[in-house]
C-alpha cells in the first residue's frame, strides 16, 4: 500500500503537462514540509520514529531522479 506521500511523489513526477522546472518546485514544497514534521517530532513527544524521516527521504530521491541539486542547510536545520 502506497502512503499518500508517495502517491503525491509519483504524481508529480509522471505529470506529462509540468516542466522540469515546476516538478522540482513542486517537490521542493513537498520537502520543506517533510522537514518541518520532522522537526516538529524531534523537538515535542511525537514517536520519532513515524515516517517523516521515509518521507522525505523519498522527496530528496525524487529530486536527485529529476538531476535537482541538493541544498544544504546549516547545522541547525534538517
Amino acid at each position: 500500500m502506497n502512503t499518500p506521500c508517495e502517491e503525491l511523489v509519483r504524481k508529480i513526477l509522471n505529470d506529462p503537462l509540468a516542466s522540469r522546472e515546476i516538478k522540482i518546485q513542486r517537490l521542493r514544497h513537498l520537502e520543506e514540509d517533510a522537514r518541518a514534521l520532522q522537526r516538529a517530532a524531534s523537538e515535542s513527544a511525537m514517536n520519532s520514529d513515524d515516517g517523516w524521516q521515509a518521507e522525505l527521504r523519498l522527496v530528496r530521491l525524487a529530486l536527485e531522479q529529476l538531476g535537482a541539486r541538493r541544498i544544504r542547510k546549516g547545522a541547525a536545520s534538517l
